[in-house]
């Protein structure tokens, strides 16, 4: 006789609960942390308005540099609640909100303190607390930053070979905090110090010393784990990459300018740079669009070069026109901008197709092979040949799961 079969419906449907109620807890846990971290980024907005006026120009936070950054902040946790609770086995997601909770209290915290301790002293209590948390927090976001690229894009490493890089990251930030900590515990009796352009100097420049060695080290090491991620990649790992490492190039261009131009509006293109980095890693992570960055790159690359040669172009005419052949200036600039405004449909053609050869080689072997079967065309009589030659070319540029040719028959 047989025995009763066991039923595996029921099993299949706990399992089933059991993942929703995973995802629910993930869902939720992430919500309330990126409530939290977005509550204090306003909360430190907020002070800094009110204090503008009663805090010395150094150290207020209402500029127009501060206010762009912590908006920009506010994506951070943003960014983590959307990821963690779509994808909460990728620890990209959960790397962002604590990232979002350390950026939320460090502005705060600095607010925080600059109220309770020089606006109106005494007024709120643990003022010297959030000035000693604001003179370390800052560390988490640092260190995030650096683990973020460690484990983008699948949120986790590479190989078991990068688990020493992985050590020295986390142990760098330990250094890093205890270096922090110790540093912000030193100036208890006068918190102040540590804010504003400058910080502390003397003997306490060894300890602001070994911080920056340290976090420059860490990141150092996860930007080399995420090009040698990049170079062996392959398929969606690899656009995924191309997203940040889009992204991450239009931060480094901004961040060398920010270097010869000190000033508020670079500030701002800064911070929007870093919004940039992070929804490219969120649209990333989600798939979302992931096949349109080869086209994005190439649509970028071709206008900022032919940007760049029509401006030579300009110059190069006005200059001409006003120096050499003496045209008066009205009449130069205006020769020159129809000059210019001549030359940019063929030059943008042009420079897209070389852009797209290099950048976008699915699309410049797709235009190929089009411009073959339309020459082909011209010579073709037969129209099962015709018929067969369009379905391989569709085949080949569209790549369908299924292509057939149907031919109305007229009688």
């Amino acid at each position: 006789m047989g025995g009763v079969q066991p039923v595996p419906g029921p099993v299949a449907l706990t399992g089933g609960r059991e993942t929703q109620v995973r995802s629910r807890t993930a869902g939720w846990v992430a919500g309330c942390a990126a409530a939290v971290a977005v509550a204090l980024t306003i909360a430190g907005l907020a002070l800094a308005y009110v204090d503008q006026q009663l805090v010395p120009a150094r150290l207020t936070g209402w500029t127009f540099s501060n206010i762009s950054s912590q908006v920009v902040n506010v994506a951070v946790p943003v960014a983590g609640f959307v990821l963690a609770s779509r994808r909460p086995q990728n620890r990209i997601g959960w790397v962002f909100l604590v990232a979002g909770l350390g950026l939320g209290l460090s502005g705060f915290s600095n607010q925080y303190a600059l109220h309770a301790l020089i606006v109106v002293r005494g007024s709120l209590p643990a003022g010297r607390l959030f000035a000693w948390l604001a003179g370390w927090v800052w560390v988490i976001p640092t260190f995030m930053l650096a683990l973020l690229f460690l484990l983008f894009p699948t949120g986790r490493l590479r190989s078991p070979r990068w688990r020493p890089a992985a050590w020295f990251v986390a142990g760098a930030g330990v250094l890093t905090t205890a270096a922090a900590v110790l540093l912000a515990t030193r100036f208890w009796a006068n918190p102040l110090a540590l804010f504003g352009p400058g910080g502390p100097g003397g003997l306490n420049g060894l300890l602001n010393l070994v911080t920056t060695v340290l976090v420059s080290a860490a990141l150092l090491v996860s930007v080399v784990a995420i090009v040698v991620r990049f170079v062996k990649s392959s398929g969606e790992e690899r656009l995924q990459l191309k997203w940040c490492a889009a992204a991450a190039l239009v931060l480094a261009v901004v961040f060398i300018g920010s270097i010869w131009v000190n000033s508020a509006a670079m500030n701002v293109l800064q911070s929007l740079a870093f919004l940039c980095l992070w929804i490219a890693i969120a649209m990333a992570i989600l798939k979302y669009r992931l096949y349109d960055i080869d086209r994005i790159i190439s649509r970028t690359l071709a206008y900022a070069i032919v940007t760049g040669l029509l401006v030579g172009v300009y110059a190069g005419l006005v200059l001409l026109a006003t120096r050499v052949l003496s045209f008066h200036s009205t009449v130069a600039v205006a020769a020159s901008t129809l000059a210019a405004a001549a030359l940019f449909s063929p030059l943008r053609r042009r420079v897209q197709q070389v852009v797209d050869r290099r950048f976008n080689r699915a699309r410049y072997d797709a235009d190929q092979t089009i411009a073959a079967f339309a020459a082909r065309l011209n010579d073709a009589v037969d129209l099962d040949t015709v018929r067969g030659d369009l379905v391989a070319v569709a085949r080949q540029v569209l790549q369908p799961a299924h292509a057939s040719v149907w031919i109305r028959q007229h009688e």
